[in-house]
């Protein structure tokens, strides 16, 4: 009987270390390939950030107007021709350098860590269905986000100071020196929900618009299908976080101005801006 059960123990012993050996040569991600991935992800983004970053300059500076007062509003157009006129062309790429760091390293972590992120959910449980790729993509850009969110400080600052001198690490250097290490994570919350919510939107409505495009028009899988439920796409998940991203981007300014100090967190500045210039206010820039 002993003998029965200590072959038995074996057995279960050697299957339950073959059935983990399998687990693991099923992980569908090599080293190199995460790196390779890692790269071309960060390196896509940095050079969409290089052709979109003026308008990443105009977004903040129309999300700072009329801080704690309500007032008719400039429009892109309108604060486009008097950054031209008042600080030249240089203005529209204030902070640019942050900006490809954080690209590259946003774009990397995020896309890099959604991977892995699906495979555990994957290995949890038992399935890769639409949902769980919207949380395994949304826990991706948070933390990718979390560990960003001093270049992104950094960036702003200096998108909204044209009379700066001084380089990125000067900068960085007087934001801990005056107002402490803390200073560097301003806004991490709502940056976090923001690119959650971002993911999550963006997987969602991408898949579902691309379901109803092949079902209602002559659309097959290719460029064209892609492109319209990519527009379709960004449009719901501006829409979705414009609200977070103004009030991060009021949270991490607040040294900018008297009238931005008093904010305690996001809740706060969200409940603010709503009292002080009305709810139209969140979807500034």
């Amino acid at each position: 009987m002993d003998g029965g059960h200590s072959h038995s123990g074996s057995r279960n012993s050697d299957s339950f270390v073959v059935k983990v050996a399998e687990e693991k040569q099923k992980w569908p991600v090599s080293s190199s390939q995460m790196v390779s991935h890692f790269a071309t992800s960060g390196l896509s983004v940095a050079v969409a950030t290089a052709f979109t970053h003026p308008l990443d300059v105009l977004k903040v500076r129309l999300q700072m107007q009329h801080v704690g007062q309500r007032g008719p509003l400039t429009g892109m157009g309108q604060v486009a021709v008097q950054v031209l006129k008042k600080e030249g062309p240089k203005a529209l790429y204030l902070g640019l350098m942050p900006a490809l760091i954080r690209s590259v390293l946003y774009g990397g972590l995020r896309l890099g860590l959604y991977e892995p992120s699906k495979y555990a959910c994957n290995l949890a449980f038992g399935s890769t269905d639409i949902l769980l790729k919207i949380a395994s993509g949304a826990f991706a850009g948070a933390v990718a986000t979390a560990l960003t969110n001093p270049v992104e400080v950094l960036k702003v600052r200096l998108q909204m100071n044209a009379n700066q001198r001084q380089g990125p690490m000067a900068e960085m250097r007087t934001i801990v020196s005056e107002e402490g290490i803390r200073a560097l994570w301003k806004g991490v919350g709502p940056a976090m929900a923001r690119a959650a919510a971002l993911t999550a939107s963006q997987l969602a409505t991408y898949d579902e618009t691309k379901q109803v495009l092949i079902r209602w028009t002559h659309l097959d899988e290719g460029f064209h299908l892609h492109l319209l439920s990519s527009t379709v796409a960004g449009t719901v998940s501006t829409l979705v976080t414009a609200p977070m991203d103004m009030i991060k981007t009021r949270l991490m300014l607040q040294r900018e101005s008297k009238t931005v100090g008093n904010y305690k967190n996001g809740f706060h500045c969200a409940y603010q801006v709503m009292l002080k210039e009305g709810p139209r206010a969140l979807y500034k820039g």
